[in-house]
């Protein structure tokens, strides 16, 4: 499937993201710090963005082994910091389309069990693409009471146009979560949304679960 090297691109663009809140933290106290007898609200979307890609970003730059490439490492770095603020339910819902009204129960199960795993696997694959690359991220802009936004970045490269990477992010009950990336105005659920409803259409939904699967098998054997 050709979009993975879309989302390979976009964990560089996560862990990118962690030089500016690294820097703007260095600039003076946190406001945790100044508020440490306050309520802990949840984090706003834009706060939890520049939050993820610190974490994951110190992680790499203290362990050699996620530097060199280690591939069990990465994996538990994507599982740990990364996928836990992933809608992957909601995500897999708008790959599928129409087709997820017709799947059951538990074709819609093994769906979410299949997109996950491919979805990990790739980005534990991009822990190593981190080149001293720099995000801005943009202040969001939203009203008390919405629950669906997006946070937009420019991904900075020297010697390169700025890339625009978007993270479509929806409210639940534990608090923001993503379900969608736009790379250069690119959707990456719109482009599984056109692989998947091909092999739907071929080979119905269970068609498309066995799909997954044999692409989860290769890459965890290789």
């Amino acid at each position: 499937m050709r979009s993975l090297h879309r989302f390979t691109f976009l964990l560089s663009a996560l862990l990118a993201a962690a030089n500016a809140f690294a820097q703007a933290s260095a600039a003076g106290p946190t406001a945790a710090a100044n508020t440490a007898s306050a309520p802990v609200a949840a984090p706003s979307p834009e706060v939890l963005v520049r939050t993820i890609t610190a974490d994951v970003l110190a992680s790499i730059l203290s362990d050699k082994d996620l530097q060199a490439g280690d591939r069990t490492k990465a994996l538990m770095l994507a599982e740990t910091k990364i996928l836990p603020h992933i809608d992957f339910e909601q995500a897999t819902r708008l790959a599928l389309g129409r087709a997820w009204n017709t799947a059951s129960a538990a074709q819609r199960t093994r769906l979410v069990d299949e997109f996950r795993t491919l979805l990990v696997r790739t980005y534990s694959n991009a822990i190593g693409t981190y080149q001293g690359q720099t995000m801005r991220v943009q202040p969001v802009r939203m009203a008390p009471g919405d629950a669906d936004v997006t946070v937009r970045n420019s991904f900075l490269s020297p010697g390169r146009a700025p890339v625009n990477v978007d993270y479509a992010m929806k409210r639940g009950v534990t608090g923001w979560k993503v379900y969608d990336i736009s790379v250069a105005g690119v959707s990456l659920v719109i482009t599984y949304r056109s692989q998947f409803g091909s092999i739907v259409r071929d080979s119905g939904i269970d068609g498309l679960i066995e799909r997954l699967g044999a692409l989860n098998k290769r890459s965890r054997d290789s």
